[in-house]
């Protein structure tokens, strides 16, 4: 039988905060287990840094300016084929538990059923308007003065989201096909608000704060200044830093916890061995460093992403992969182990040659792009083995060598030395990427999007033709 597919996802983990990715505090005992037992990949990067938009990249496998999916507001059109549809017409029970940030009337794109509740998809999100430009916040992001100890329905929405995915872990009907559950938690993602348990592991006078040296952010790229004042992202006091990224870390380990129970499932009820375990994130979280929070640009916190596979007796157990990959990679990897068929083109490959060595001409790149609230314009960026690359349409461009520079505080976008470079990466990058064609695609559907809403909620007449009167 082919093997089940455990696929969970977390919201807002950026890897370098866990033990696997080598911080040094973190604690995430079951990720450290999911390293020892399977593969970790060291580079690998979301498509989009924002959550709608890289989970939809990820269902189809394709870029978001592939299939139109800009920022939150934007549904994927349910004539979109998924990894969950490719699955089951090969065969499989394919389920939800938790968050995918489906929008709009289609809740499923595929799945046979959601076990648990998508609070963010109940939830309204706020239209993206470029005309507006990017607008000071009127006050400083109030994230981190939520910080704390206690209990919020994103905590409860997770637990509903593990009990329901161990129930049907446990189900004796499993045996009869091969599955796939897509376990979903929000989880680290904000209200930085932990039990009390997780968050007494993490005292506010051994939280480690941000590397920012001097003067870097007065001299940071325009884009990020933008998005500064537009988020609210201001010179947070000490303490406020450190209840935040306390609250952070707690998230994480509580998540650990979940993800150690769900495999400790698996080997009760026998299916460990014949069960690829995925464990990933849909981007990750600034936690400050660079002076920022949440998500929503190309550095190395925000973009890349944790992602390990194990499959017990069949992948070499222990390794790390340094390649440059990214979601859609992993889209066209659950389809390889399925045996299923691709549903037309896709943006990535598998990675299963890469995990087996027999891939050695493998691309070595990944593409992400951003095309929502807190910037006016598109972005995207190439990471090309040790070089990053980011193109801000009416922006110089950034170039980092993420080896020399891992924290990205040097751009070489106008360094002689590096011209070459840049403009290789800048052609490689515009020849399938448009930014001009996608600003006005963009464009047209927050238009078209903002009058839908002005007119159903009645805040929008037309007025009379003069000879209708």
């Amino acid at each position: 039988m082919p093997p089940n597919l455990l696929i969970i996802m977390s919201d807002e983990h950026a890897p370098m905060f866990s033990s696997p990715y080598g911080h040094p505090s973190v604690q995430t005992p079951n990720l450290d287990r999911l390293a020892e037992n399977g593969i970790t990949f060291t580079n690998a990067y979301c498509n989009s840094p924002l959550c709608m938009p890289s989970r939809m990249s990820f269902m189809t496998g394709k870029y978001i300016h592939n299939i139109g999916a800009w920022d939150n507001a934007t549904p994927l059109a349910s004539d979109e084929i998924t990894w969950a549809h490719l699955l089951r017409h090969a065969g499989y029970d394919v389920v939800l538990a938790g968050k995918q940030h489906f929008g709009g009337t289609d809740q499923l794109h595929g799945f046979r059923t959601q076990l648990a509740r998508d609070l963010h998809a109940e939830r309204q999100h706020a239209l993206t308007d470029w005309a507006n430009g990017t607008p000071p916040a009127p006050r400083p992001w109030q994230g981190l003065a939520q910080a704390g100890p206690g209990t919020t329905e994103e905590i409860e929405v997770d637990n509903l989201a593990e009990t329901a995915a161990l129930a049907y872990l446990r189900e004796p009907a499993r045996k009869e096909q091969p599955w796939a559950l897509n376990v979903s938690f929000i989880a680290p993602h904000f209200p930085l608000v932990v039990p009390q348990r997780f968050w007494a592991l993490y005292p506010l006078d051994e939280i480690d704060m941000p590397h920012i040296p001097e003067g870097h952010l007065e001299n940071q790229h325009p884009v990020y200044q933008r998005m500064r004042r537009m988020f609210g992202y201001v010179d947070f006091p000490e303490e406020l830093v450190r209840r935040g990224r306390a609250g952070y870390y707690g998230l994480i380990t509580y998540l650990d916890e979940k993800i150690g129970r769900l495999l400790k499932a698996l080997e009760e009820t026998g299916q460990a061995e014949n069960t690829v375990v995925v464990y990933t994130s849909d981007h990750g979280e600034m936690n400050g460093e660079h002076g920022m929070w949440r998500k929503s640009n190309f550095y190395e916190a925000s973009a890349r992403v944790p992602l390990q596979i194990t499959l017990p007796g069949h992948l070499q157990a222990g390794k790390r992969i340094d390649e440059v990959v990214s979601l859609v990679d992993l889209t066209a990897t659950l389809i390889d182990l399925a045996n299923a068929q691709q549903g037309g083109q896709m943006d990535g490959e598998s990675l299963m040659s890469l995990i087996q060595g027999t891939a050695p001409d493998w691309k070595n790149f990944a593409f992400s792009e951003y095309l929502a609230h807190g910037v006016a314009r598109p972005m995207a960026m190439l990471r090309q083995g040790r070089y990053k690359f980011n193109y801000s349409l009416g922006d110089a461009p950034e170039l980092y060598d993420i080896v020399e520079d891992p924290g990205e505080f040097r751009s070489l976008g106008d360094a002689p030395a590096y011209q070459a470079i840049r403009e290789t990466l800048e052609a490689q990058l515009l020849a399938a990427w448009d930014p001009v064609e996608i600003e006005r695609q963009v464009r047209a559907s927050q238009k078209a999007r903002i009058l839908i809403e002005q007119v159903t909620a009645g805040q929008w007449r037309k007025p009379l033709d003069a000879r209708a009167r």
